[in-house]
This record gives C-alpha cells, sequence and structure tokens, in this order.
C-alpha cells in the first residue's frame, strides 16, 4: 500500500528492488556521489553544440543539482519544491504555449512565465516532499536517484538505468503535474518520450559504474590523505569524532545556504535567455548569476571540508590522484582572481612557467580550493595592495605562491603592512574577520583540503611582506625532467 494516493519515487524503485535504511550520513555520502558520477556521465554522453539546443531533461527536488556551464545550457530542469517558506513554490510551473517537440529554446513572451517555468510545488502532504530526488532524460539513457528520510531519521537511497522503472517514476510525477495543469504534463511527457531510449544500453551502465568508482575511491583517498599526515598539529585536528556538532551544523548550514541560491541562479539565467531585456538588466542579472555562482563554491567548498573532518578510518595504501594539465585549470581560474581583485581595489600579477607541466591532484576540486583560498587572501588584505602569483618548478613539485605589496599612496616603495586583521575562531573550521564580516574556512581546514588533492599548503608571516602563502602540487613523475622557462 502506497503511504499517499500517488506513489512516492522510494516506493517505485522498492517494488524493482530491495532497499535498506542507512544512517542519514551513509545514505547522504552515496546520493553526493553518485550525483558526482551522473553529472559527469552526461559530460561525457552529450554532444558538444552551440547556442542553446536542448539535449535533455532533468526533473529534480529540492533544488537544481547540477551546475556546471555545459548542463545548464543543454538540460531543460524542472525543479520540485515542497517548502512553504520558499516563495517559489508557490509559483505553478508554466512552459511557453509554443514548444518544439524537442524543447524550448526562444525564451517566453511574459516576465512571469521566465520567472516561473522551473518549479513545480508539492502538496504538504505527499510524501515526495521528504524525498530529493533526479530523473535524467536524454537520448542516450535514462536514470532515477532517489534519497528519501524515513519518519525515524534514517535514510534510504536507491538508482535505477532500467527505462521502465524510470516511466514508472514519470508517471508518478506527471500526476502531480496533472494536478496543476493537464495541458503541461502533455508536454512535458512529449518531451519524456522523445528523450527516453526504448532499450537500455549496458555500455552506459557500465561507464556509470566505473564512474561511481572512481568517486567513491577519491571520497576514501582524501580521506586517507587527510588521516596519514604526519604532521602532529593535522594529526591531532583529524581525530574529530564523526558526529561532531560544529561539522553538522556547517554541513547543514552549507545545504540551506546553496540551495536557494542554485535556484535564484536558475531562475536568473531563464532570464537571461530572454532576448528584449534592456542592457542594464543584463548586467544586473549578470552579477546575480556571478554572485551566486561564487557563493555556492564557497558553500559547496564548506561542505567538502566538514566532510572531511568526519573521515573515521586509516588504510595503508597511498593516495592515487589523477594527472591533469595546470594550464587548463589556470586559464579558467586566473580571470575569476583578477575580478576578484578589482572588486577590492587590488591589482594582481600572475608570473608562469613558459610551458606549465602536468600535476598529479583532483581536477573537480583544484579550481575550486585554489580559487577559495585567493578569495579569503584578498579580502585579508586592505585596498591598494597588490598581489604577486608565482608560479615555479621545484624539484618534483610546481610551486603557487601569493605573495602581498603594501604600496604608499605617494610612492611606489613597498612598507610594512598595517596590522594584520583580526580573526576569531567559530568552532572547529571556520573563522570570522569583524572588520569585513567575512566568515572563511581556517587555515588548519584549508591546509586539510590540499592535502585532499595531493598537495600542501605553507603559511608564513614575515614583517616586511605580511602573510605569504605557498602551495606545492606533486608532478607527474615523465614532467620532472622538463627544462622549463619563465614569461610574465
Amino acid at each position: 500500500m502506497y503511504q499517499w494516493i500517488l506513489p512516492s519515487l522510494l516506493e517505485i524503485l522498492a517494488q524493482n528492488q530491495s532497499s535498506v535504511a542507512e544512517s542519514p550520513a551513509k545514505a547522504e555520502r552515496q546520493w553526493r556521489v553518485s550525483l558526482a558520477a551522473t553529472q559527469q556521465l552526461l559530460l561525457n554522453t552529450l554532444a558538444t553544440v552551440s547556442g542553446d539546443t536542448t539535449q535533455g531533461l532533468v526533473l529534480a527536488a529540492p533544488a537544481p543539482l547540477f551546475s556546471q556551464p555545459k548542463l545548464t545550457q543543454s538540460l531543460q530542469t524542472v525543479t520540485f519544491s515542497g517548502k512553504p517558506f520558499n516563495p517559489l513554490a508557490l509559483m505553478p510551473f508554466q512552459m511557453p504555449d509554443a514548444m518544439p517537440a524537442a524543447g524550448y529554446t526562444n525564451a517566453p513572451d511574459d516576465d512571469e512565465i521566465a520567472a516561473r517555468e522551473s518549479v513545480l510545488p508539492l502538496l504538504p502532504a505527499d510524501p515526495l516532499a521528504a524525498e530529493q530526488f533526479c530523473l535524467v532524460f536524454t537520448d542516450k539513457f535514462t536514470l532515477v536517484l532517489v534519497l528519501a528520510t524515513h519518519n525515524n531519521g534514517k535514510k534510504t537511497f536507491s538508482f535505477s538505468f532500467e527505462p521502465e522503472v524510470v516511466q514508472q517514476a514519470w508517471r508518478s510525477l506527471g500526476a502531480r503535474v496533472i494536478l496543476n495543469d493537464a495541458e503541461l504534463f502533455t508536454q512535458l511527457d512529449a518531451l519524456v518520450q522523445e528523450y527516453s531510449p526504448v532499450v537500455l544500453d549496458s555500455r552506459i551502465v557500465v561507464e556509470f559504474s566505473q564512474l561511481l568508482l572512481q568517486e567513491l575511491t577519491e571520497l576514501e583517498e582524501t580521506k586517507d590523505s587527510l588521516l596519514g599526515s604526519n604532521n602532529k598539529e593535522d594529526t591531532e585536528n583529524n581525530s574529530c569524532p564523526i558526529h561532531n556538532p560544529d561539522v553538522e551544523l556547517l554541513q547543514a548550514f552549507a545545504h540551506e545556504v546553496r540551495t536557494p541560491l542554485t535556484t535564484i541562479r536558475t531562475m536568473t539565467r531563464l532570464l537571461l535567455k530572454r532576448r528584449d531585456l534592456a542592457p542594464s538588466v543584463v548586467d544586473r542579472l549578470q552579477i546575480i548569476d556571478r554572485e551566486c555562482s561564487e557563493q555556492i563554491d564557497r558553500m559547496e567548498l564548506l561542505f567538502k571540508a566538514a566532510e572531511l573532518e568526519t573521515a573515521t578510518s586509516v588504510k595503508s595504501s597511498k593516495t592515487q590522484l589523477t594527472p591533469m594539465c595546470l594550464d587548463r585549470v589556470l586559464q579558467q581560474s586566473i580571470p575569476r582572481w583578477e575580478q576578484a581583485a578589482q572588486r577590492r581595489n587590488l591589482t594582481l600579477n600572475v608570473v608562469l612557467p613558459q610551458q606549465l607541466p602536468t600535476v598529479v591532484s583532483n581536477p573537480s576540486m583544484l579550481d575550486r580550493v585554489l580559487t577559495g583560498l585567493m578569495e579569503n587572501f584578498t579580502r585579508s588584505l586592505p585596498a591598494g595592495s597588490h598581489i604577486q602569483v608565482q608560479v615555479i618548478p621545484a624539484g618534483d613539485q610546481l610551486k603557487l605562491q601569493l605573495s602581498p605589496q603594501f604600496l604608499c599612496e605617494d610612492t611606489n616603495k613597498s612598507r610594512t603592512p598595517t596590522t594584520p586583521p583580526i580573526r576569531k575562531a567559530l568552532g572547529q573550521l571556520l573563522m570570522f574577520q569583524p572588520e569585513t564580516g567575512t566568515i572563511s574556512l581556517n587555515m588548519a581546514a584549508t591546509k586539510h583540503l590540499f592535502q585532499a588533492i595531493g598537495g600542501k599548503l605553507i603559511v608564513r608571516q614575515r614583517p616586511h611582506y605580511g602573510e605569504i602563502l605557498t602551495i606545492f602540487l606533486p608532478l607527474e613523475v615523465s614532467s620532472n625532467q622538463q627544462n622549463l622557462g619563465v614569461k610574465s
């Protein structure tokens, strides 16, 4: 028997496979790892096309789940929400009257429709409101993932690639859409049938399994790297209990902030697709999009740091990370660093080798950790400061150093910096800077993040130079003997 007049997605999956209630931490970890694997699978399978061509449909709750630009541009997303305090949840999902069968690309003519077109409310009595889920429809595969919370506090995670199971999940969601708008259901159902392959491709399942193992391995390796440190201070910090209240509070805070920001960013990007917006409106929307993206990245970094602190087991195997092209990461990161510096009236100079070697790190985390470090670094400097970023080979490692230079107003001579900013500890992982109102990861947690991605962070205080941050990243073996010149 169903709990309600319509089955929840977990009930549908439970009819087709066995499921076991787990501890919340374990089930949530399975959910996050599976979402990461799903995102990578989508990136691998979606074609590279220009323009706003839609290549798939995602039905998700409680917020849009994928933030990669390629996916936000290629996938049409419908968000379900059951939270009454969220004003977006009071808005019914709407779509343009004329929509091509393969998904619309033209922006709506009405501002209200554009603002509402991604959100569908759930009734308070609906048990689906207690589930986080993701239904993916593309011409390559369909997939349903569900994380459900039980009355006893335990959680269950399940997923399925079976087309029939995914269709059952769609029929359950579609029935809820009918409660709001029967015509809308017809339009969405046409999209579902357009994208749904008839036969499950076993190669897709194999690729997903490999990605899932990769994500699980990276998660375990970050824990091993964190716990395997020979630094006494880090070892003491790593021994915190898994149910540390500070860590659990930070995880909950990061999740609750990230969810509405992701929804706001999705609404903003939908509005930016309009062709009749004034340039001033476009500029403001782009600022909103940028600010949301920056804060979402900050919250994900906080969440990752909290996740590392819950590590409790140590394995003897050596951490294995992935060889990656640092040049590609820096090409994406440096423009953001320059923008962050300009907004705070700082100048930034980056000195790079003529040829950047291949480093061994975590590609999905390195950019985020570096950007977070740069963000905190620029917030701690007074206006008018100059930042020097230098990347140079150092034996079997690559050294990336951040150093400030404080200039007098009437001369180009550097001066001794003013008193370092006051920083107060907030629990185990955070620090607070009263002068700016900034909350950020403390240096110990930041060092742990760099350890998790195969690197090392060293912080030095020098009287005439201020705080100098040095990051070391291991080089790929084949790159150790390269003879690198320097360019500025």
